[in-house]
C-alpha cells in the first residue's frame, strides 16, 4: 500500500488526508483507510486517481465507496477524480491498520486476528470455529458463535457467555 510521504504538500498528499474522513459504508466506525481498501492515491494530471481493492470481488457497497471517494476528492477542490479497481492481491483483514482494529472493539465487533496463510483457505462455512472469540465489551474468552452471518457476510454472530452480550465478530479473511 503506497501511504502518503509524510510533510509534502502535492495534490495526491492531501488527498490521503480528505480520504482518513471517508467512512465504510457497512461499518462506519471504520474510514476506508482504517480498513485498508485504499492501496494507492495519483495525481494523474488530469485526475486524482485512487486505487481501491475491494474487501470482496462482489461486495454490493463497492459503488458506493467509490462514488463517496469521487465525492470526497472533489468537495475537497483537489478533482476531477477517478477510481481504479485493483483485485490482485486480494483484500485480506490483515490489512485492517491497529487503529482500526481498535476501533472495531470500541464499537462493539471484535476484530478479526491475522490470517494463517498456511492453513489455506481463512474461511470456513461448516463446523464451529474452534478457538474463542474475546468478548469485545468485557473481553471473556468464554464466548460462542451462534451464527456464521451477522449483518453483513463478513461478520458473524457469537455471544459472551460471561456478560451474556451477543456481538459481531469480524471474520478473518
Amino acid at each position: 500500500m503506497t501511504a502518503p510521504v509524510a510533510g509534502a504538500t502535492g495534490r495526491a498528499e492531501r488527498a490521503w488526508s480528505v480520504l482518513d474522513q471517508v467512512c465504510d459504508p457497512e461499518i462506519p466506525v471504520l474510514t476506508l483507510r482504517d480498513l485498508g481498501i485504499i492501496r494507492e492515491v495519483h495525481d494523474a494530471g488530469d485526475a486524482v486517481e485512487v486505487v481501491l481493492t475491494p474487501t470482496y470481488s462482489g461486495c454490493p457497497a463497492t459503488e458506493f465507496i467509490e462514488r463517496s471517494v469521487i465525492e470526497a476528492i472533489e468537495g475537497a477542490g483537489l478533482g476531477p477524480a477517478r477510481v481504479r479497481l485493483q483485485r490482485a492481491p486480494a483484500w485480506t483483514t490483515d490489512w485492517i491498520s491497529a487503529e482500526g482494529k481498535a476501533k472495531l472493539r470500541a464499537y462493539g465487533i471484535a476484530p478479526p486476528g491475522l490470517v494463517d496463510k498456511r492453513a489455506g483457505a481463512p474461511v470456513r462455512i461448516v463446523g464451529r470455529r474452534a478457538e474463542a472469540v474475546p468478548c469485545p465489551r468485557c473481553g471473556s474468552a468464554h464466548t460462542e458463535q451462534l451464527a456464521a452471518f451477522g449483518a453483513t457476510a463478513c461478520k458473524a454472530l457469537w455471544r459472551c457467555l460471561a456478560c451474556r452480550e451477543p456481538f459481531e465478530y469480524f471474520k478473518p479473511l
